[in-house]
């Protein structure tokens, strides 16, 4: 089963997040030594699969059909340099290559069973892929995406204590003395419509590592309207459409009104009803009798009149 991005539903609430459908990534840090790091870069794309990275090798990249990939490296500060790890596919429609399927589960937050869940606003999407390493050791994977309500007045709150928060995860990472269990987490990313993607956590649960992020954006409220979404799908209805609803709606009403006119005027009955019934019944007939003409036509201009050329 896929997901429609544009009619994300769960308990007659639909959301429409079809403006977020392009390629976005947050990156998370964990320090083993003072001069290495682990850098894991999440890249997600909810409404379509995410394009192949022109020049990466495809062991260093997730397969095709992923919607959310993490790319882990490891860095040496000291010899400046840096490695592959691992490529983790997340979450992707894999139905043809490995008969995985998205599979997505939506959750309504204020109809949830959660008491926590219930306060918020928005909807939680569980998106699942493949196992890594690719072997009957690996382990299964899956986003856990929560997108909450952010109004306006949040959203300017969010861009006013951004700079605070990073300020504030820095004092806390440099009074950390354990390096080896240092991680930097909370990363976060503009997604281009006023909204953030915050890194939550990425870890083993029941025998699946998990992904959690939270989104904050417009498009998770409620009365949101969307827009792009809809409009999409409305601009298949386009001119042509009601064009063509224009035409048939004006000849039916042509026909009734006809119709009515013959009976009352000339208490006409059965196929004499019709208006023009009489052209009409003839349109076999002219039909022929022009495809006639036609092939005369056609057969005529290939002939030369009966003479032979000299």
């Amino acid at each position: 089963m896929d997901l429609d991005c544009s009619d994300i539903r769960d308990n007659k609430q639909s959301f429409d997040v079809f403006a977020l459908g392009s390629p976005i990534s947050v990156m998370t840090s964990k320090q083993h030594s003072p001069s290495t790091m682990t850098n894991t870069t999440f890249t997600i794309d909810i409404c379509k699969p995410l394009k192949k990275t022109k020049g990466l090798p495809k062991e260093e990249d997730c397969p095709n059909s992923t919607r959310v990939c993490g790319i882990q490296r490891l860095v040496n500060t000291f010899e400046n340099s840096t490695s592959f790890e691992a490529a983790y596919p997340i979450a992707g429609q894999y139905t043809l290559q490995h008969g995985t399927e998205l599979d997505p589960q939506i959750t309504r937050l204020k109809t949830s069973s959660s008491a926590s869940d219930r306060e918020k606003e928005g909807f939680r999407l569980e998106i699942h892929g493949l196992k890594y390493p690719n072997t009957k050791q690996g382990i299964k994977h899956k986003a856990v995406i929560e997108f909450l309500c952010q109004n306006k007045a949040e959203e300017r709150e969010e861009r006013d204590l951004a700079p605070m928060r990073r300020a504030e995860v820095a004092i806390e990472d440099d009074d950390d003395g354990d390096v080896e269990d240092h991680s930097a987490t909370g990363e976060e990313a503009d997604d281009g419509h006023g909204g953030r993607l915050k890194y939550i956590d990425f870890a083993v649960v029941d025998e699946t590592r998990v992904l959690s992020l939270e989104w904050r954006t417009k498009y998770a409220c409620e009365d949101s309207k969307g827009g792009d979404g809809s409009k999409t799908k409305s601009s298949h209805w386009g001119f042509f459409t009601w064009l063509i609803i224009i035409i048939f709606l004006g000849v039916a009403a042509y026909l009734i009104f006809g119709s009515w006119l013959n009976y009352n005027r000339y208490s006409a009955r059965g196929w004499d009803l019709v208006p023009h019934s009489e052209t009409i019944r003839d349109i076999p007939y002219i039909f022929k009798d022009w495809m006639r003409r036609v092939l005369s036509t056609i057969q005529g201009s290939g002939s030369r009149g009966g003479y032979s050329a000299v």
